[in-house]
């Protein structure tokens, strides 16, 4: 499979730990901000190893997530648009073009632990021949990841988000590309997702609130 050129920018938004992954029920708090964080510096990882990816910029509010993810080698800005994720979005393309106008904009999900950067790059190469792509989350519906060029780039993230981004003339992105439809909200996807290789961080936190290793 070829492997892009580094022609991508991954934009990440993550909510503070501490008050995300609401659905992960059923264990303390400290624990659900432990496996929220692991989750999004495992998907930041992944994304910084892919081929195809030439910057990573995530977009958080929590300081102390922002000095974790920027040691990984991301680039990071404060959410200017709290509450509204596709205007978060909109507003990190906006940076992404004023410091790396040659890459285009993608938009993925922050809750991927399993994610490989192969997948990844599969995605990002089928993606180079449309104006707008996006893929599928495996529950059917959801979006994990959408990408445009600068002048078509319009996000539509939350319920029904599929099916919004193909009514907004994006194409859907085929191919198995299991790490890569797999988010986690719940701690069953957790498990769902354990057979596909979880990342380093993900695999000690979800030790670390008993669950079978």
């Amino acid at each position: 499979m070829p492997v892009p050129a580094p022609g991508y920018v991954v934009l990440l938004p993550v909510k503070p730990p501490a008050r995300g992954k609401s659905r992960l029920v059923g264990i303390e708090s400290h624990e659900r901000a432990d496996l929220a964080r692991s989750f999004a510096l495992d998907t930041a990882e992944s994304c910084l190893a892919a081929s195809g990816v030439g910057a990573v910029l995530v977009i958080t509010d929590d300081s102390y997530f922002a000095a974790d993810v920027a040691r990984l080698g991301a680039a990071v800005i404060p959410d200017g648009v709290s509450g509204d994720l596709n205007e978060t979005l909109v507003q990190g393309a906006l940076e992404a073009w004023r410091r790396w106008p040659g890459l285009r904009p993608a938009a993925l999900c922050g809750d991927l632990p399993a994610l490989r950067s192969t997948d990844l790059d599969a995605a990002l190469s089928a993606a180079d021949g449309f104006g707008a792509a996006y893929v599928e989350d495996a529950a059917g519906g959801g979006t994990t990841l959408y990408t445009a060029a600068h002048d078509r780039f319009r996000p539509a993230f939350g319920p029904g988000s599929a099916a919004a981004h193909r009514d907004g003339g994006a194409h859907p992105l085929e191919g198995d590309l299991r790490s890569l439809r797999h988010d986690v909200d719940t701690l069953e996807d957790l498990e769902t997702v354990r057979s596909l290789g979880l990342g380093p961080r993900t695999t000690l936190a979800s030790v670390r609130v008993g669950s079978p290793g």
